[in-house]
């Protein structure tokens, strides 16, 4: 029996009471406990509710994602889901996060939340829109990834509604919304007297640093290169849709995604320095078709050929020399443009500790005062280049994300002449192919690295995709064994 079990339990009550009776330990406690707990520690006696109910921002970050009854449950609608009688879909799809709402606003709880995390939930556009326009709530940032129920259209216009020019002063509250990336990853594991208890609830305030190490991912944006939302990368059309968003929303409201900063578009530095007439002829066909605005949706490191890009880095910090607004209009904040809002990405997951945007864009070992980090070198600053996937079609490597930029590289067809172009003379000039259609295009250097010929049928194989395959043979050779003979012409 340890010592602290052998105190009595009003010792112990007394010794717990005490320790959060500093603002300062249980402001950085509170974050990691459920909204649920919290509660519940409020309720064991007076002291601890008045501790819990009086201190200022306990509750500024509100995270309703692994709270029981703010999951939707379909089976408690009358028709399977569809309104019924004279419930709206807004009343079906999201009253159950209405309740909790007015819950908290009763005990005048809601107004503190600054921070809200709705990821994985059932919500509406109708309820997001409320959440930003209705005073009643203080929300700054807000989290809604992976929602389901949304219409998304509807979103978007709210969106651009609430950052009309002739908005109100000071509206909009809200300054971030995460909609894009993916949900955060379950929390580690906490330990209980050295014990790792997954199945616990947050009634301990000892993470498993193990647990966190193995879980730990990227960062996104500055350490993580290539594609930054797999999930939504093929789907050109629901990018294309939200880039009149972010372009209204410029200055105003961040998101985790940024506008690519390609050549070809007319928010970019590099706009009118690179002959896009050039590019569309030499290149794809697909990539004519290059919309004025897209969302940037492959992180890049710098050019293979000059280790930069035509309209430069994104540089955490660094002031941008003469980037203007997309669509002038005036700042929610102070009446002048906040340039760091828009052309940094925010980060996840949400702030713990903070209600500050700039804490949310904040990168890993960086300062929050982003003038202390233009005195850093080269290899300590956090810089990425934000691309759409038109602005890298026929010059990006999906395997190993290296990618030539437009001044280094035109495209295949620019030294071949018209009429002239046959297959032969396009492949040797491409710097990506497509070998494997699960590797998609990939350049030289990981082609030879990844694809071979067997030595028994002659045939081509990956040796990611091809299970069971190995350097000499390729999977179906290998797994016949020495007797099998394939026949190409029948694959």
């Amino acid at each position: 029996m340890t010592q602290s079990a052998s105190l009595p339990t009003e010792i112990r009550h007394n010794a717990l009471l005490q320790l959060l009776a500093n603002s300062l330990v249980l402001t950085h406690t509170t974050p990691y406990l459920s909204s649920y707990d919290v509660l519940n520690l409020a309720a064991t006696s007076r002291n601890f509710r008045y501790i819990v109910y009086s201190t200022p921002h306990l509750f500024s970050r509100l995270d309703l994602t692994t709270v029981r009854k703010a999951q939707y449950i379909e089976e408690k609608s009358g028709r399977g889901g569809e309104p019924d009688g004279d419930q709206t879909e807004d009343d079906v799809y999201s009253g159950h996060l209405r309740r909790i709402f007015t819950s908290l606003r009763c005990l005048d709880i809601l107004r503190h939340v600054q921070v809200l995390c709705l990821d994985g939930l059932s919500l509406t556009s109708e309820l997001v829109h409320e959440i930003i326009t209705d005073p009643t709530y203080s929300v700054k940032i807000l989290s809604i990834r992976h929602v389901v129920n949304m219409n998304e259209a509807k979103l978007r216009a709210t969106l651009q509604y609430a950052c009309r020019p002739s908005r109100p002063e000071g509206t909009p509250r809200l300054k971030g919304l995460y909609v894009f990336g993916p949900k955060d990853s379950a929390r580690p594991a906490l330990t209980s007297s050295g014990a790792s208890t997954p199945t616990s609830t947050c009634s301990s305030i000892s993470w498993d640093a193990s647990a966190v190490g193995a879980d730990q991912e990227s960062e996104a944006w500055y350490a993580k290169r290539g594609a930054q939302f797999p999930v939504l990368s093929g789907n050109t059309q629901q990018w294309a849709a939200w880039a009149p968003t972010l372009v209204a929303c410029h200055g105003i409201i961040a998101f985790d995604a940024v506008l690519c900063t390609g050549p070809r578009h007319l928010n970019s530095r590099a706009w009118g320095t690179v002959d896009v007439e050039a590019l569309s002829a030499a290149g794809n066909p697909a990539s004519k078709d290059v919309p004025i605005h897209a969302v940037a949706t492959h992180s890049l490191g710098g050019c293979a050929g000059c280790g930069s890009a035509p309209e430069g880095w994104t540089i955490w910090g660094e002031e941008p020399p003469t980037e203007r607004d997309p669509s002038e209009r005036r700042a929610s904040e102070g009446g002048t443009m906040t340039t760091d809002i828009g052309r940094f990405p925010l980060l996840a997951p949400p702030p713990m500790h903070s209600v500050s945007l700039k804490s949310a864009m904040c990168p890993t070992g960086q300062s929050v005062y982003t003038r202390l980090s233009q005195f850093r070198s080269k290899g300590e600053q956090a810089r990425f280049i934000p691309r759409c996937y038109d602005c890298i079609r026929d010059r990006y490597c999906n395997c190993c994300n290296k990618w030539w930029c437009e001044t280094c590289y035109v495209g295949p067809w620019a030294s071949v002449p018209n009429g002239e172009a046959s297959r032969a003379k396009m492949a040797d000039l491409a710097r990506v192919h497509k070998s494997c259609w699960e590797c998609g295009m990939n350049c030289r250097d990981c082609i030879n690295d990844t694809q071979r010929m067997c030595n028994r049928c002659g045939g081509g194989y990956c040796l990611i995709h091809n299970e069971g395959s190995n350097h000499i043979t390729c999977d179906w050779c290998s797994a016949r064994g020495r007797a099998g003979v394939r026949h190409p012409e029948l694959y």
